[in-house]
């Protein structure tokens, strides 16, 4: 089992107690893998309504990755403890790439999406989803392992929803009885 942090570091960049980040980042996850798979259906079907979608994924990705990208920053640069995890620089740097990986796939269909989806615009679009595959798992150990961006343990948002769970075994069935105090 890895080790875990229990306590949590709140996001700077919030509404109504919500991280930003974790709320913005799945429109560009969204739209760059969407750019991959229409460029795999320009690919198998050579219809230009594939290659045109794409375009508009690539702009669309982009755009809000720099969107989401500002809350990132702004706990990256007023949360002390963000800036000392390796992880945090990681999934920084991962995501910066990314977005110049996919401005210059942007780049390269601009006058043209058809001829642009085909060639380097196809493995630009694969390498982009491989890193953000990547990424998202390091944001994934963010905000779980190391609990980036949620409530920290000690407030009393997260004492009302503790639940205490009994599992040791029965006597009578030698089983776990899961028993919790209701909330």
């Amino acid at each position: 089992m890895g080790r875990y942090h229990r306590h949590g570091v709140e996001s700077s960049a919030t509404i109504a107690g919500h991280p930003l980040h974790h709320m913005l980042v799945v429109f560009p996850i969204a739209f760059l893998i969407g750019a991959f798979a229409t460029d795999i259906a320009f690919r198998s079907t050579a219809d230009t309504f594939w290659a045109r979608a794409s375009y508009w994924l690539l702009l669309s990705g982009v755009v809000t990755a720099l969107v989401a990208a500002l809350p990132g920053f702004v706990d990256f640069l007023s949360i002390d403890r963000v800036r000392n995890i390796w992880v945090s620089w990681t999934h920084m740097i991962a995501n910066l790439v990314v977005v110049a990986i996919a401005a210059a796939n942007l780049w390269l269909r601009w006058d043209d999406p058809a001829a642009g989806a085909q060639g380097w615009g196809l493995a630009l679009s694969g390498l982009t989803t491989a890193l953000l595959l990547f990424s998202g798992w390091l944001g994934g150990e963010l905000a779980y392992r190391y609990g980036i961006g949620s409530i920290p343990d000690e407030s009393p948002e997260v004492e009302q929803f503790h639940v205490e769970v009994d599992r040791r075994p029965t006597e009578a069935t030698g089983t776990d009885r899961s028993t919790a105090r209701r909330f």
